[in-house]
């Protein structure tokens, strides 16, 4: 299927590697101009020439912490008018909600809710202007399934839905749409970091406890990045300016309600 988005401009952040990545690989393959952000130059450089290498597109790669002002105005330096963004950030650690002090509350509030919302106030006027622009939000499946000790995770990107819901509505006769993507386990490196925290916490090996977590899932694997990505693309679609205000699920099966 032709997307209808080649020669678009796309922001992607959090996307030196794993499902950011995926995303502007996806993008990039269907014709997009990518602008990729990280915080380690040698990684995220390593990523821009890949993405290059493979695609063909043009990959900008920006060096920047998204949740300070100086990253979001590299961002927007690089890519004044983005049609599509992709808002990603990594949440905060596993972590007893007994545990949590004030200032690690506002913090996970802003990483994960409000850096996302700034990065949209930036970029929605001129796609308002064009009447066309594509927000896709990373979320996470906990957002519906919340896990315990994730909780400060799953409240501030339940928050952002919530936030983004209502605003979606105001946009939408201008072919704006904002939606969400959940994840659920997929083989990244943040993951395979959390299955080797809890196999050196439960005394196992990291097959092992990769193997329990597998067995909760009905797909009975973990997903692929590659999958992620075509479902963020499809959704950053000409196809797509239909579909809005929603949050596409993608846990192989793990969540058990109908809606």
């Amino acid at each position: 299927m032709d997307l209808g988005i080649a020669g678009r401009k796309a922001i992607v952040c959090a996307s030196s590697r794993g499902l950011g990545k995926a995303c502007a690989r996806a993008l990039a393959e269907a014709g997009c101009e990518v602008v990729i952000n990280g915080r380690d130059a040698k990684t995220l450089n390593a990523t821009a020439g890949e993405l290059a290498s493979l695609t063909g597109a043009k990959i900008i790669p920006v060096i920047a912490d998204v949740a300070t002002p100086e990253g979001q105005k590299a961002l927007f330096a690089a890519c004044p008018q983005p049609d599509i963004l992709v808002n990603n950030n990594a949440g905060p650690p596993l972590r007893d909600f007994r545990e949590l002090t004030r200032q690690q509350m506002l913090d996970g509030v802003t990483a994960n809710m409000i850096v996302a919302i700034e990065l949209i106030q930036k970029a929605i006027e001129p796609m308002l202007s064009r009447h066309f622009g594509r927000i896709i939000n990373i979320t996470s499946g906990s957002v519906k399934a919340p896990i315990a000790g994730l909780d400060l995770s799953s409240g501030a990107r339940a928050g952002l839905t919530a936030f983004v819901a209502g605003v979606a509505r105001t946009v939408a006769d201008k072919n704006v749409t904002i939606n969400s993507i959940l994840p659920g386990a997929f083989d990244t490196d943040r993951l395979r970091g959390t299955l080797s925290k809890h196999a050196e916490a439960k005394g196992k090996s990291i097959a092992q406890v990769a193997a329990d977590r597998i067995a909760t899932i009905p797909a009975r694997r973990f997903g692929d990045p590659a999958e992620f990505g075509a479902a963020c693309a499809f959704l950053c679609s000409a196809q797509a300016g239909y579909i809005t205000g929603q949050n596409l699920l993608i846990d192989g099966g793990s969540f058990t309600g109908a809606f």
